[in-house]
């Protein structure tokens, strides 16, 4: 069967469109124009949302305001109610990275909504003197008020679903951290031999960077609630009523029960890129964050006969075509990769937000692919690190525990009885003959006895050490 087309033009000429496209002509172009990623708002269903959720408080806005037919407007609701819904996925295609500071994401929206509220309203698809794409649903708008304020909406929700995999992230370190607690181990200071803990409280503490983190990601998802709506080209709010702006966002918070409000000055809002910088930043201290964590891991684990041996991860995969047996930290080594990811994605935010000139910055898509992929990587990243790692791991006990009273590192605790230049040399003389601390201070010098030993080195004095000095 033929395909079928009809025609649609703007001021550069006419294009034909697939019969059964939602889309229109700026769309096509925008098609035609960026294949940069592959990546398309399509696979962004939040940032779909997002925008429908604008142009739906734009349409409320201007009925109210008394310049936009109810009767359009309720067409125009409604489209937007099926794409807040998840309908139409399929028709927005543009690619993420564009020129054009958003305009042809913009149009791609308002084209869908427009051909969805034709049909709402009895007329065929591209019957646009009844409900236009420019005219009624970006009426009172431009792409710099709409996009950016959708990028944010799209922002506040992708950081729900992060948030929500990092604090599972931090309860499974702090369960693990219950799980060894009393798990006596070496503690480790540029790589060498410290003095004891115990595995829980390495673990705990993994668990407590990470709420830290879960705090700062929520006061920087707060910052994503001020917008530009109404500002339309500039900031100047040109060509929308007087009350429009205010009404405008608050139906956006009534709608999205987010509290969206106006920026103090709609000019310095409509460039200034700020609050994403903000986020970047927050989004990339997590991932290196973790990424530090997982360096540890990989650590702990590493031997098994060869190396510290203090955890098993969980087998995942064999890990050579080569060496039989050989199993890799695979799950930490693919979450480092993202992290790597993440901090690059966040110099290229910084770029972008220091290239914008005057009162646009026209590298606004690049600025939110690098969010929105830096987002998704890192959820996936966490949730695997989770799941198919963490919630796994096992403590080697006996050589953790071996490791303890094999170091030398255990004489720092000597320190306050013996005075440093002593312990010094009790520390050198072990180095040098591989004895042990134990026989060198008790049973050769003599230096105190065991029962003072004992207490020095109970399970509770090594990890909750109080202060003896006779």
């Amino acid at each position: 069967m033929a395909k079928t087309f009809r025609i649609e033009h703007d001021f550069l000429g006419e294009k034909e469109i697939p019969e059964n496209a939602y889309y229109g002509v700026q769309t096509l172009r925008a098609l035609e124009n960026f294949n940069i990623t592959g990546i398309t708002n399509a696979q962004e269903p939040f940032f779909i949302k997002a925008f429908a959720y604008v142009k739906k408080a734009a349409a409320l806005a201007n009925r109210d305001c008394g310049v936009l037919d109810p009767t359009i407007a309720e067409a125009i609701v409604f489209a937007c109610d099926e794409l807040i819904a998840g309908k139409y996925q399929d028709q927005f295609l543009t690619d993420l990275i564009q020129g054009g500071a958003g305009t042809s994401v913009n149009m791609n929206v308002n084209e869908v909504i427009a051909n969805i509220g034709l049909e709402y309203l009895g007329h065929d698809k591209g019957q646009y003197e009844y409900l236009h794409p420019n005219n009624h649903v970006n009426f009172s708008q431009s792409t710099n008020d709409t996009y950016p304020t959708a990028i944010m909406l799209c922002l506040y929700f992708k950081l729900e679903v992060y948030l929500e995999a990092l604090s599972n992230l931090r309860k499974a370190f702090k369960r693990k951290g219950q799980e060894f607690e009393n798990v006596l181990k070496m503690g480790r200071t540029q790589l060498q031999d410290a003095v004891p803990m115990t595995l829980g409280q390495e673990f705990n503490s993994f668990a407590t960077t990470l709420k830290d983190d879960v705090r700062r990601l929520k006061e920087a998802q707060r910052k994503l609630t001020e917008c530009n709506m109404g500002g339309t080209a500039i900031g100047t709010s040109i060509n929308a009523p007087e009350e429009y702006p205010a009404l405008c966002v608050q139906y956006l918070a009534e709608i999205t029960g987010i509290p969206m409000v106006l920026a103090e000055d709609l000019i310095e809002a409509s460039s200034d890129m700020g609050t994403y910088m903000h986020v970047s930043s927050m989004v990339k201290r997590n991932a290196v964050k973790i990424s530090k964590i997982c360096n540890d891991l990989r650590l702990l684990a590493s031997g098994p006969r060869a190396g510290l041996n203090e955890i098993m991860l969980p087998p995942m995969q064999p890990g050579s075509s080569i060496m039989p047996g050989k199993v890799n930290p695979v799950i930490p080594e693919v979450v480092n990769q993202t992290a790597f990811y993440v901090i690059g994605a966040d110099m290229t935010i910084t770029m972008a937000a220091e290239a914008g000139q005057l009162q646009l910055n026209v590298m606004e898509p690049v600025i939110a692919f690098s969010l929105f992929t830096s987002l998704n990587y890192m959820t996936n990243a966490m949730n695997t690190l989770r799941t198919r790692c963490v919630d796994g791991i096992k403590a080697n006990v006996e050589n953790c525990q071996n490791m303890v009273m094999r170091s030398v590192g255990i004489v720092t605790s000597l320190n306050p009885i013996l005075g440093y230049e002593t312990s010094a040399s009790v520390a050198k003389e072990a180095l040098a003959t591989g004895k042990s601390i134990h026989d060198i201070v008790v049973l050769e010098r003599k230096l105190i006895n065991q029962e003072k030993w004992d207490e020095i080195y109970s399970f509770q004095n090594m990890v909750h050490p109080v202060f003896i000095n006779t």
